[in-house]
């Protein structure tokens, strides 16, 4: 089998899913902590009108696992930048995103995207080179990860 080479897009897609999956886990529940009321027991007259209840559908354990997997990542990264990867993940709009880390929407962007960069070249089993900007990180990513014939 062949190893996973990384790139900033295929982290994305694992942060997107992780996050999909994180969102899909049942609520933890309480132990101590039980009802005492009966169940109701709907008539069919209670129940006309009403919609149909959301089915949730549970993750898959692989699916768990590559989420469980896939929250590391983020571990040594800025908190400004690992925020805005996760927010991202989770599907917020840039305006929320720039509202909370009180960043404008280029500087978010780039935070996100040299994020992304940092993960996939981590994962690659490379290092960043210490004391170059963010933009000489991404541009040093990207090249390394377009296909060559």
């Amino acid at each position: 089998m062949a190893e996973t080479r990384w790139t900033p897009s295929l982290v994305e897609e694992r942060l997107v899913e992780a996050a999909s999956v994180l969102k899909r886990l049942p609520e933890p529940k309480l132990q101590g902590y039980y009802n005492l009321w009966p169940r109701i027991i709907y008539e069919f007259s209670d129940l006309v009108g009403q919609g149909p209840r959301p089915m949730r559908v549970l993750p898959s354990p692989q699916a768990i696992s590559r989420m469980e997997e896939t929250l590391t990542w983020t571990v040594g990264l800025d908190p400004v930048d690992g925020k805005i990867v996760w927010m991202r993940a989770f599907g917020e709009r840039w305006k929320t995103i720039c509202w909370t880390v009180g960043l404008q929407r280029s500087a978010a962007h780039e935070h996100w995207l040299y994020a992304l960069c940092v993960i996939a070249w981590r994962l690659n089993g490379r290092h960043i080179p210490k004391r170059r900007s963010k933009r000489y990180v991404i541009d040093m990513v990207r090249a390394a990860c377009v296909d060559r014939p």
